[in-house]
């Protein structure tokens, strides 16, 4: 029986090929390897597709993040970091990078809950815990699908708070018609090759609609200054190779038919399997534009239920078993409030394939497998 991958890469490249192979070979053919014109190109066009000021771009989404908050800490407290004192609130159920940025910058993160429906973080719990020492928020778009962004900018706008949106799952998505990214003070994505945009290798951006901040991620990218032979700040060398900016450009092309395939099969799945009973299907809210990097369900035996798929042919993937606050990297270094639900959805979700150039055929082999497995 033929396995059912997560995502098929080669498939998406046979289809791109034409694109991605001129692009590579533009590259080979000019040799400008560093920051090359296709990191300016694909800077321009993302920034104006997000209907963003500036898209900067970098070496990964997790340095899109600690770009984003270093450039803070310079630009509201004149400093290079980030006092221990600074909070930072963001969400337990997300990537490492999330809570790792925070740390790198100086800060300290705070954790609080998600909404058990949407798995991202509660704007609710998001006010219990400002206090005089928080300084900014991170929601992180999980899965695909935006945070409620109207009321989380409320609250940034009303206690002076800075916003980075964590788009690393939600390129393309949206809120209420704006795109993510062009909401909050930055906005950071990630182009790992698995992620709706995705390069040959590690790349990232950075979008905002502030001059200041983008000029000093611009400088901290390149190692700290204008000029690399006499810095100013203590930088990094994140830069966006010139090779996965062009296959980025070429892939670009395809992003809202491929974000729209994946809306497509999430639709036939959550028509198939919304009464199926011992799973929970997503729920997508109506002012958000889910662009569903991964189609996440529930389970109470998840462990059987994947083994289960598995003897099907279908392959599964648990994002995430382990929230950040019960890593030993944040112990003793986070505030961590209730976290009860995310703390129980790390036990129970899990992600189904949702390749873009999945056909019909594959996905009733997917439903037929999970009305099996329950």
């Amino acid at each position: 029986m033929k396995q059912i991958p997560m995502l098929d890469l080669r498939g998406e490249y046979e289809y791109m090929k034409e694109k991605i192979d001129a692009a590579i070979a533009t590259c080979l053919g000019h040799q400008a390897w560093i920051l090359g014109p296709e990191v300016k190109a694909l800077e321009a066009k993302i920034a104006a597709y997000l209907g963003a000021k500036h898209g900067i771009g970098c070496s990964s989404g997790t340095e899109a993040l600690v770009l984003s908050l270093r450039a803070l800490a310079l630009k509201t407290k004149g400093q290079e970091y980030f006092d221990k004192t600074d909070e930072i609130i963001t969400t337990p159920f997300t990537f490492t990078a999330t809570g790792d940025a925070i740390l790198r910058s100086g800060a300290r993160p705070v954790f609080v809950d998600i909404d058990p429906v949407t798995y991202n973080i509660d704007p609710a719990n998001i006010e219990k815990a400002i206090t005089k020492n928080t300084v900014g928020i991170i929601p992180v778009h999980l899965y695909g699908q935006s945070c409620d962004m109207d009321r989380i900018m409320a609250m940034a706008e009303a206690k002076n708070l800075f916003v980075v949106e964590d788009i690393a799952q939600a390129f393309g998505g949206g809120w209420k018609g704006r795109k993510l990214g062009s909401i909050g003070t930055t906005g950071c994505f990630s182009f790992f090759p698995s992620k709706n945009l995705g390069g040959f290798g590690d790349g990232g951006m950075v979008s905002t609609n502030d001059d200041a901040l983008a000029e000093m991620i611009r400088m901290l990218l390149k190692h700290g200054g204008r000029d690399k032979y006499n810095v100013d700040h203590i930088g990094y060398n994140a830069r966006l190779d010139t090779l996965q900016a062009a296959v980025l450009l070429a892939k670009f092309e395809y992003i809202e038919e491929f974000n729209n395939r994946r809306r497509v099969i999430a639709e036939k799945y959550n028509a198939a399997l919304a009464g199926v009973e011992g799973i929970t299907v997503p729920t997508v809210i109506p002012d958000a534009h889910h662009v569903f990097h991964q189609y996440t369900i529930r389970t109470a035996n998840r462990d059987a239920f994947q083994a289960s798929l598995k003897e099907h042919g279908v392959s599964t993937m648990v994002y995430y078993p382990f929230p950040l606050h019960k890593m030993k990297v944040f112990d003793g270094r986070c505030v961590a409030h209730d976290l009860s639900n995310a703390e129980l959805a790390a036990t129970q979700v899990v992600s189904l394939p949702i390749e873009p150039l999945q056909d019909d055929e594959t996905t009733q082999r997917v439903i037929e497998a999970v009305k099996a497995a329950v």
